[in-house]
Order: C-alpha cells, then sequence, then structure tokens
C-alpha cells in the first residue's frame, strides 16, 4: 500500500505543486496524496451546500469519514497545499487572538476559491459522464412528437408569438439533445454489457431477459414514432424553403435582442447559424437521405444487432457452465500449467503432451550415427538450426517403413500431360478473348440492344454487369468499374425512360431494369495503333 492509499498518512509533505498556469487547481489530482486532497475540497463542497463560507483546519478534520481519518496536522498541510495551488483562500484567523503571542501564529480560516470551485465542478461532471448508463427514452420519442405538432400550428398561424415560439424551440432541443445523449451513453454500455463474458452466469441471465424485452419495446416505439415524426418534419421542411424558416428566425431575433446595438447583426447572424444547425441535426437524425441513413435508422440497427449478440453471449455462458471444451479457457489453463512449471525439463515434458511434438533425432537409421551422436552428444536444448542434420530415407519419412534395396522406379516422361494442360489453357484464353470481344461495344448501347448472347459471353456478362450494380450507390446515376484482372470496363448509367430490358441467351431470357451500358475491351489495340 501506498502512502497515497494510506489514511494515516501524517501530512502531504512530499507534493510540491507541479501544477502551473490556468489548470493548477487541478494540479493535487496527479500527487501522490491524491486521495487526501479530494476528501478534503469534498468537505468544502459539502459545506458550500449547507451555505458554510469559512471553516477552520478542525472543522475540514472533524468533517472527515471518522473511518480512517488523518491526524490534524495532515489536515493543516493539505489545506496549506491546496490553498497554494489555488483550490483554496486562505484568511488569517484573527476570532480567536486573545493575546499578542497569537498574532504571530498562523492561524488561517479557508473557503473556497472560484478557480476550486470550477475545479470540482469539472470534476463531478467528468464523474457523471463516466457513470452515465444511459437509456433509450421513448417517452421522448412522443414529446418530440408533440413539439413538431405545437410548431406546425404555430408556423400555420399568421403572426405567432415569439416567447411562444422560442419556447417551443428551447423544448424541442432540450428533449431532442436528451434523447441523442442518453441513446448514446446507453448503446456504449449495452456494448460493455455485451462484452461481460466473465461476469456472474446467474445475474447476467436474470438480466438479460429484462434488457431484450426492453430493446424490443424501444424498437417498436422508434418505428412507430420515428415515422410519426419524420413525416411532420417533412411537412415543417428545411430553414431555406419551409415553414420552419420564419419560425427558427423569430426565435433568432428574440435571443440577439438582449445583444448590445454595435453587435445586434452579429449576433442576429450568429443566433439564425445555431438555430438552422439545431433543426438540420434534428432532420438529420430522423431522415435519410440518399447516401447517409438517418441517426434512427442507423440506432434501430443497432438496437436490433444487440438482441443477437446477447443470445450469443447466453449460448456460451450456458456452455461454459454445461461443462464444454472452451479452446480459449483450455489455452489460458495450459498457459497456467506452463507458468507453474518449476524448470524448462517440465516445461518439455508439458509440451510433449500437451501438442504431441517430439525431437526428429530419434531418426537415427544405423550402427554409424548413432556412434557419432555417442562421440558427439547433442543436447536436448539444442537448436534444430544449430544442431547437425540427420539424413533419412524419403520413404521412411513418407510411410514409417525403409524401402527396400533394388532398382529406383523410373522417371515418368509427363510432356504429353504438359502439352494437354497447355492446350486447355490456350483454349481457354481464346474463349475469353472471343467473349470479350463480343461484349465490346462502340459506345453507349442500351442493355435490349445487345444480340444474344453464348455461354462464355453471357457468364462474363454477368460478371461485368454484377461490379458494376456492387458499386452503385444510392444517388448515383452512373457507376464505372474494371474487371479484377484489369481487362474489361464496364460504364452503367440508368435510363432516363426506363423500362424493362430482355438479354436473349441459349439458356433463356434475362429481364431487369432498362440501362445504358459500354462495354470496353482493354486488352484490344485502338484503331491505328500498328500504323506507321
Amino acid at each position: 500500500m501506498t502512502s497515497a492509499d494510506d489514511p494515516h498518512a501524517s501530512s502531504p509533505v512530499g507534493d510540491t505543486g507541479r501544477g502551473d498556469g490556468p489548470y493548477q487547481p487541478f494540479a493535487h489530482l496527479t500527487t501522490e496524496h491524491c486521495a487526501l486532497y479530494r476528501r478534503v475540497m469534498g468537505v468544502f463542497v459539502r459545506a458550500k451546500q449547507e451555505f458554510t463560507v469559512h471553516l477552520r483546519p478542525e472543522d475540514v478534520h472533524l468533517g472527515l469519514p471518522s473511518e480512517g481519518r488523518p491526524p490534524l496536522e495532515g489536515v493543516a498541510t493539505a489545506l496549506e497545499r491546496l490553498a497554494r495551488w489555488g483550490n483554496l483562500r486562505a484568511d488569517p484567523d484573527t476570532s480567536r487572538v486573545t493575546a499578542l503571542e497569537d498574532f504571530y501564529r498562523s492561524r488561517h480560516i479557508y473557503q473556497l476559491s472560484r478557480a476550486g470551485e470550477a475545479a470540482e465542478e469539472a470534476l463531478a461532471a467528468y464523474d457523471e459522464a463516466l457513470g452515465r448508463r444511459g437509456e433509450l427514452q421513448a417517452v421522448a420519442l412522443a414529446d418530440i412528437t408533440v413539439q413538431l405538432r405545437a410548431l406546425l400550428a404555430l408556423a400555420g398561424q399568421p403572426g405567432p408569438d415569439p416567447a411562444v415560439v422560442h419556447l417551443s424551440l428551447l423544448a424541442l432541443v432540450d428533449r431532442f439533445s436528451g434523447l441523442a445523449e442518453n441513446a448514446r451513453a446507453f448503446m456504449n454500455s449495452l456494448q460493455r454489457t455485451v462484452d461481460l463474458h466473465e461476469a456472474e452466469v446467474e445475474v447476467f441471465l436474470a438480466y438479460k431477459q429484462r434488457l431484450i424485452e426492453y430493446l424490443e419495446r424501444f424498437i417498436e416505439d422508434l418505428v412507430t414514432r420515428g415515422a410519426e415524426i419524420a413525416g411532420l418534419l417533412t411537412e415543417l421542411g428545411t430553414p431555406e424553403a419551409g415553414p420552419v424558416g420564419p419560425l427558427l428566425r423569430v426565435a433568432a431575433e428574440r435571443e440577439a435582442s438582449d445583444a448590445a446595438p454595435d453587435a445586434a447583426a452579429e449576433a442576429l447572424a450568429g443566433s439564425e447559424r445555431r438555430w438552422e444547425g439545431r433543426w438540420e441535426g434534428l432532420r438529420a437524425w430522423f431522415l435519410s437521405v440518399p447516401g447517409r441513413n438517418s441517426q434512427a435508422k442507423l440506432l434501430r440497427s443497432a438496437a436490433r444487432q444487440a438482441i443477437p449478440q446477447m443470445l450469443a453471449v447466453v449460448q456460451a455462458l450456458n456452455e461454459r457452465r454445461a461443462g464444454r471444451s472452451d479452446r480459449s479457457a483450455d489455452f489460458r489453463e495450459l498457459a497456467r500449467w506452463f507458468a507453474e512449471a518449476p524448470d524448462d525439463e517440465a516445461r518439455h515434458r508439458l509440451w510433449r503432451s500437451a501438442f504431441g511434438l517430439y525431437s526428429a533425432r530419434h531418426l537415427t537409421i544405423d550402427q554409424e550415427a548413432l556412434a557419432e551422436r555417442d562421440a558427439e552428444p547433442v543436447p536436448p536444448s539444442a537448436s534444430w538450426y544449430d544442431a547437425p542434420g540427420v539424413r533419412i530415407s524419403p520413404q521412411l519419412r513418407r510411410t514409417g517403413s525403409y524401402e527396400r534395396r533394388g532398382r529406383n522406379r523410373a522417371v515418368q516422361d509427363r510432356a504429353e500431360a504438359k502439352a494437354h494442360l497447355a492446350e486447355l489453357a490456350r483454349k481457354q484464353a481464346e474463349q475469353t478473348a472471343a467473349a470479350r470481344a463480343r461484349l465490346a461495344t462502340r459506345g453507349e448501347v442500351r442493355l435490349s440492344d445487345l444480340d444474344e448472347l453464348d455461354r462464355d459471353s453471357f457468364r462474363l456478362f454477368l460478371q461485368l454487369l454484377g461490379d458494376a450494380l456492387a458499386k452503385w450507390r444510392p444517388g448515383a446515376e452512373s457507376v464505372s468499374t474494371t474487371t479484377n484482372d484489369g481487362t474489361m470496363e464496364i460504364r452503367l448509367t440508368g435510363f432516363p425512360g426506363g423500362g424493362i430490358a430482355e438479354i436473349h441467351t441459349l439458356d433463356g431470357i434475362l429481364r431487369g431494369p432498362e440501362h445504358l451500358v459500354e462495354i470496353i475491351d482493354l486488352t484490344a489495340e485502338p484503331a491505328g495503333a500498328g500504323r506507321a
């Protein structure tokens, strides 16, 4: 136990207070006696909540928990250090002076400084953010729906009250911000819960059922309420073109009304930008656009994915409870055995027993090799790279027995097989080249205009079409891609008139949406390339 953890430490003498600059009130967090400083500052925070301003060292000492309370001298030293760092303000204590000698004694009363109070608020916010579990607020979705309906009603009025508009928008933004922040915190905590493979089985199994029901209920509310909210946002429109634009300007004007005359225009412009950004953020949370899904859709997908992940964890816990083999647990147990082995010889024996891997030196095959090993023994710890090699028969390695002495087998002539494989490769290359030439188009054509395709050409065409459609993105008008071997390029463009395309093949007819297509054979020489 270090002195920082010891509640009976006499005094933080070794803390020098190296924190300089505006962040010096945080210097006590990285010192040796951080725990004592945090308890002392906690006494001042509680005293402020009880409207007590000044505290003497004796008051601070009594305010600390009785269990493990440090000596009064240690508390006094801690107060001096905190005052030096700027967390506290020290004032001379003249209320108890009864003699002339008391004026020469160092007596102080302490109170929270502005910097110390700000540091405590920051640390409280930090602790709250770390401990926030978050929640999926189905009630917030209903509140957002109500606020949007109220805004839609205000937008229909000829001259809405600016105060009502401003307060309605503030309530909407506050409810939406809480929903988004709690949803983010909940998904983070949910992932941590899913990753708790080492949690107690009974606790986890009891918790998972409630969590799954909670997720299913929120997903149902998000689907129904989210569609309604998306419809209301579509009716209200955007700040540039929509009924919500004047409402946002009314709220911005009301916020900027208190600005100084020389800064009124700048304040109004800044307030308008903030409200437009808030509204666009709200729209992005519930409305999807080509190429980007809404945050509500992503949240719904993440919540749905969490359910099978949770069930997978439950299955793993059940298997572990049932005593089934777990490879990772087996390897961890084996590693523990290796760590507890008394010496290297025991580790070698454990290795051979666990994996069945032995040295290859048992393959000596004659008396001469045995005599060499007896004359120059090779220790078991020698590396195979440095140890002398052992010559063995290939038959012994392949079958485990020596080959018989006699005439060697004749070498087979594989020239005919190689020629056959070369001929197959040549024919396949010709077929592929013919298919490329058959598919190549001169400019853009409709899919319906492609002539009847043979099997090789149709197979290559399906590969090209699949690569193009895989690269197609929502909202795109055209796409261009090449094959993996770089021999062909396809350019696919949506057909303005739409319709259905029919491509005739030897095996039937392929039907699909009409497109303009251009297929280029990148291996073909351009026209006139061979001319002088």
